[in-house]
């Protein structure tokens, strides 16, 4: 990929999922940060249809969102992008504050399935 994401499971080398955490806290005001941030995953959702279309590689991308002031007040319109790329299947699964602590124990068990079925 062209940027590293922030992990990977197995590891870093054919992975079959990867994330990004997008938190932003205490921000004294919107900045152009959001917008390159929700840019960034885009384009790693791109890179991975393209692994899945033309090498037939499968890796499932996550997206972890927090810091409730900087999407659900000042960056509406960027939040509506983080749907629309799910929606596109660039992203296959986003979570939301809380979300991370209560869903993760299931994408881990789902993934250590999936991994254990590969080898």
């Amino acid at each position: 990929m062209a940027r590293r994401v922030d992990g990977a499971f197995p590891s870093a080398v054919d992975p079959i999922a990867v994330w990004e955490i997008k938190e932003y806290y205490y921000t004294t005001s919107f900045g152009s940060r959001i917008a390159d941030g929700v840019y960034e995953t885009l384009l790693d959702g791109m890179e991975i249809e393209e692994l899945r279309e033309h090498e037939d590689i499968s890796v499932k991308h996550y997206l972890m969102v927090d810091g409730y002031r900087a999407w659900w007040e000042d960056g509406k319109s960027y939040l509506c992008r983080i749907f629309d790329m799910l929606h596109m299947v660039y992203v296959d699964e986003v979570l939301f504050g809380r979300e991370v602590v209560e869903e993760m124990p299931r994408i881990v068990r789902e993934r250590v399935a999936a991994y254990r079925e590969k080898e």
